[in-house]
């Protein structure tokens, strides 16, 4: 919480000051507060030199595609931003804490490469802050396994874009909005974090499906937002019918923004990302709400069964400046506005991650 002096004000004044004080604790412990809700400041914490959180050098598994600062990047100012919630403070992340509160627990992240980056982003988190512990990284197939031994956690990522199943067929590979075969891998985990969106846009031949299908109907193609949202439903049944609160808690990443029109962000001359290097300030997004965000909300607000959303969608619409770019694993050949350099802002996800764990 935000901190205050009482030395130089009456008594009934400093009193008045600490039950507020200790209401807005109460407030953000309770859950109260919209962690989500707020604005990116220059982390200009000199005593602590919070920001980055770490650096990419000292994270000897990361993705080359991520570590923009290796990959030539030349500025840094993106590095220096935190996110600040409106009405509290962000809990500042304690790694340790947060593998001692786990132990013995496994967590599984389930969806594209953006829970690629937001699981690579908390295997580094882990390690900067208990570098001495050994550690663990299999990775077999679309299951990757970082274990930290000592506190015997398990911090896992599988991809499945969809996370409804991709089946071939004699006719080519069709999109089964109705069928998840994969959820049988999800059980017995006590942490999900699932994820999907940018997989459903994708068109020629970045597009991993021929034929859409739902029940008996087969289709060449579909409103993506209409597929996803019938993705989704058939995922929250799965969620519904097969997760037991008690023992394993689910979360959403939500839908992060890629920024390929600098219209939406009040910039109608940028093309890209390339060369932002300060995010939008202030509360809002030019852009407004994210359509696929719109419709996830909707799928969850149906269900029977708790699911903490991580709305990072707003927040990450405000980083303009956070991807790699040219900075990634492409060059000018392939920009890419859609993942975040690391450090960066998934780190804030995490973040977002941790205080949720934390509350509860």
């Amino acid at each position: 919480m935000g901190s205050f002096s009482i030395s130089k004000v009456p008594l009934f004044l400093s009193l008045l000051l600490i039950i507020i004080h200790l209401n807005d604790a109460i407030y953000y412990e309770k859950g109260g507060c919209d962690l989500f809700h707020g604005s990116w400041v220059i982390d200009d914490d000199e005593s602590s030199s919070s920001y980055p959180l770490y650096e990419s050098s000292e994270c000897p598994f990361i993705e080359k595609q991520f570590d923009c600062q290796k990959n030539g990047r030349p500025d840094q100012f993106y590095l220096k931003y935190r996110w600040q919630p409106s009405a509290c403070n962000l809990t500042r992340f304690n790694g340790e804490d947060f593998l001692t509160r786990l132990r013995g627990k496994s967590i599984l992240f389930v969806g594209d490469s953006l829970s690629l980056n937001q699981w690579q982003s908390l295997t580094c988190m882990l390690h900067i802050a208990v570098p001495d512990a050994k550690y663990n990284l299999v990775r077999t197939g679309d299951l990757s396994i970082f274990t930290f031994p000592s506190y015997d956690v398990k911090v896992m990522l599988y991809r499945d874009a969809f996370l409804v199943d991709t089946v071939s067929e004699s006719i080519g590979r069709v999109l089964k909005l109705d069928s998840i075969e994969a959820g049988k891998m999800w059980k017995e985990i006590d942490i999900l974090i699932f994820d999907s969106w940018h997989w459903w846009l994708h068109t020629g031949r970045k597009q991993p499906w021929d034929y859409i299908q739902e029940g008996n109907n087969i289709v060449r193609d579909m409103d993506r937002l209409v597929a996803y949202e019938e993705g989704l439903k058939t995922w929250s049944k799965w969620v519904d019918d097969n997760v037991d609160p008690s023992k394993t808690r689910v979360f959403f990443q939500g839908v992060s923004p890629d920024h390929l029109d600098g219209a939406k962000w009040g910039e109608p001359g940028a093309k890209s990302c390339e060369g932002q290097m300060r995010p939008v300030l202030g509360l809002e997004y030019e852009g407004g709400a994210h359509p696929a965000e719109l419709v996830l909300e909707k799928v969850l607000g149906a269900m029977s069964k708790p699911v903490y959303l991580l709305n990072i969608t707003t927040l990450s619409q405000l980083r303009k400046d956070g991807h790699p770019s040219i900075y990634g694993h492409g060059g000018h050949k392939d920009m890419d506005c859609s993942h975040w350099c690391l450090p960066g802002v998934p780190d804030t996800w995490n973040l977002l991650l941790y205080a949720a764990l934390v509350q509860n």
